[in-house]
């Protein structure tokens, strides 16, 4: 896989190996990735009990999810850039949320921030790669682009 090719893409690319890295971690040990989220982990779960379950659905979600991100950075896919923006914004929101009525622990805040601050690291990418970028001049003329030149 290419290293990324602009600010913004290596935002994508933390992002998306962290959660593949992540999703791995509750895959195989979901017990400690219930512990780094603050999470109790009792000796036996009771009947009836699908913490276990929801685990290994929201760990495959994440390692998929770092799948798409990886993509996305290999292809500088830049509207999923500008579309992740948004919607971690949202899961920063309903995360916090989340902590503030009680329903997760104090130190799941730490995920929320994780959200809130990624959505800001690649909109601030985005922002510094578009200063970056050479203006388009009135006798620029659109047509093929090398594939050499086609991620840029």
């Amino acid at each position: 896989m290419r290293l990324p090719r602009s600010g913004a893409g290596w935002t994508i690319a933390v992002f998306g190996l962290l959660a593949l890295l992540l999703g791995a971690l509750g895959l195989i040990w979901p017990e400690t990735q219930l512990r780094l989220l603050g999470f109790e982990v009792p000796a036996e779960r009771a009947p009836g009990d699908y913490t276990g379950t929801f685990l290994t659905a929201s760990s495959m979600a994440s390692f998929n999810m770092g799948v798409y991100y990886l993509l996305a950075v290999a292809t500088e896919w830049r509207p999923f850039y500008r579309f992740t923006v948004w919607f971690r914004l949202v899961t920063f929101t309903v995360f916090t949320i989340a902590v503030l009525s009680d329903v997760a622990p104090d130190r799941f805040f730490a995920v929320a921030a994780w959200e809130g601050l990624g959505a800001v690291a690649t909109a601030v990418g985005l922002w510094w790669d578009a200063r970056r970028a050479p203006a388009a001049t009135v006798d620029s003329v659109p047509g093929p682009v090398p594939a050499t030149d086609a991620a840029r």
